[in-house]
């Protein structure tokens, strides 16, 4: 990974704080957890607007997806200590969308939902409003049951090695009428693509979940 002082010496024309967040950009985009943190971490003591941090958190979703997007500002959150600022959404959804992601989200966390809802508003506000926006937008629609969309969730998020999302999707596919059977044979079909350490790893995760 280039430090940030390699960063600021091979383009000078940048002021320390902008060569500091396009170096963090690179960071969350392919970086390790690790390196994410030690990148929030530094962004966090140096002289760089927090603000700049957080939209570029942010906007990490569109390229680097949500999974990527919740566990950096977490790290941020824990680095800076700082407290997401409440702000209203609302108006950005339209009421179907709303009332569809909601119902839809619901029914794939079941009694964590509210929980769930509660975590990643103080992460930051635009993060809840964006994921019951995707959840109306996309897993609410009728093209395709949620089952098989949860089924195909815990595909990609084993694939992408996105822990925490693959365990709560664990259970959001069981909430959303999958077998256990057919949630072995996703994590079977998956395997080949992880490698034998990450097929143990989720084999363990997912024997926790059918026994919670």
């Amino acid at each position: 990974m280039t430090s940030v002082s390699q960063t600021e010496s091979a383009y000078s024309t940048l002021d320390a704080p902008t060569a500091q967040l396009v170096d963090l950009a690179a960071v969350l985009a392919v970086g390790t957890e690790g390196e994410m943190r030690v990148s929030l971490e530094s962004a966090a003591k140096a002289a760089i607007d927090p603000h700049w941090v957080e939209e570029l958190v942010l906007q990490t979703y569109l390229f680097a997806g949500f999974p990527r997007t919740l566990n950096g500002m977490r790290l941020w959150r824990r680095a800076s200590n700082r407290v997401a600022e409440t702000a209203d959404f609302e108006e950005w959804l339209g009421a179907l969308w709303r009332s569809r992601g909601e119902q839809t989200c619901e029914q794939v966390y079941g009694n964590l939902y509210k929980r769930l809802r509660a975590n990643i508003r103080s992460l930051h506000p635009a993060l809840d409003t964006w994921m019951i926006d995707l959840y109306g937008r996309v897993l609410g629609r009728p093209g395709l049951d949620l089952k098989r969309r949860e089924l195909c969730i815990v595909a990609a998020c084993a694939a992408l090695e996105q822990d925490r999302q693959l365990h709560s999707h664990l259970h959001g596919a069981i909430n959303a009428g999958a077998t256990p059977g057919e949630v072995d044979d996703t994590l079977r079909i998956v395997a080949p693509r992880i490698g034998p350490e990450s097929s143990h790893r989720y084999a363990l995760l997912w024997a926790r979940v059918r026994r919670a």
